[in-house]
């Protein structure tokens, strides 16, 4: 592909103006697949200021997780991508943790159009009913509406960065590819491939080579279904390209491996993510408002 072309267009699409079926987060974490919440980290409020609100889109408005210091102003804004189940406690502690960190995360609810994924159970039906019938040129611009918000709540659009897991790591390749103000993308395990469609036109590694902020990707070696070739791949057509892209493999990390609160995590390897996550992001000028 040589254009941006499959992520314009909204009103090609009719699910872009469908009617909002979710109008609040998702309470705990997803029933839709195996949890082991006891090892789930659970970061305090002490410094942050933390909570749902609304992002302003055409036709609507979607449910979204917002953490930020307590104290200051104009913080970077870091643009989380959910998993397929949906912004809920993982993906809410993740946007403690940045703001702990000096950022303001700001997670938006992308499906809430579709399905309302806190009552979902079953991970077919999301995939069915809810993920791929979701454009992605509407997840683009809900992405931009995001950055909206963050602009008129605290936050520094001139230091942007986006980091997602799974599904939202795919969505981290091609909000860098979208976004001129996205300065620095960190893809947790995101898929690189797939079966395209008339609304989600493109793979990940179709636009490797049109990113327009440095990635960092993080992959498992172990994942199944996720070949480290197909990674590889991606990363060499973006090289190719003269774009600034590097990949992780950790050898024996299955898929997952940063989700806390399922059997797949594997805290060495997620708290080695995490730190390179961080200082990609500082490299790359997303620096944190803390001393």
């Amino acid at each position: 592909m040589n254009d941006m072309a499959g992520l314009d267009g909204l009103r090609e699409f009719p699910m872009a103006r469908r009617g909002f079926a979710m109008t609040a987060l998702i309470g705990g974490f997803t029933l839709a697949t195996q949890r082991v919440e006891a090892q789930a980290i659970q970061t305090d409020m002490a410094g942050i200021d933390a909570g749902d609100t609304q992002i302003p889109v055409p036709g609507g408005t979607l449910p979204a997780y917002y953490a930020r210091p307590a104290k200051g102003t104009k913080f970077p804004v870091i643009v989380v991508c959910e998993e397929i189940f949906g912004v809920h406690e993982y993906i809410k502690d993740t946007c403690r943790r940045l703001a702990k960190a000096g950022y303001m995360a700001v997670a938006t609810e992308y499906y809430a159009r579709l399905g309302d994924l806190s009552k979902m159970t079953d991970v077919k039906q999301i995939i069915a009913d809810v993920i791929s019938k979701a454009p992605d040129a509407q997840y683009m611009a809900d992405a931009d509406s995001t950055l909206a918000w963050a602009a008129k709540n605290k936050g520094d659009v001139s230091r942007v960065g986006v980091t997602g897991f799974c599904r939202g790591g795919r969505m981290t390749w091609l909000f860098a590819a979208h976004n001129p103000r996205v300065k620095a993308a960190v893809a947790w395990y995101g898929p690189v491939g797939g079966q395209p469609s008339p609304i989600q036109p493109a793979t990940a590694t179709d636009y490797a080579d049109m990113l327009k902020a440095p990635l960092l990707g993080l992959y498992g070696g172990a994942d199944q279904g996720i070949p480290v070739e197909a990674v590889k791949a991606a990363e060499a057509k973006a090289k190719a390209a003269k774009k600034t892209v590097e990949i992780v493999i950790f050898p024996d990390a299955p898929h997952g491996f940063h989700a806390d609160y399922r059997p797949s995590y594997r805290k060495e390897t997620a708290e080695d993510g995490w730190k390179r996550m961080l200082a990609w992001f500082k490299r790359y000028g997303v620096t944190p408002n803390v001393a």
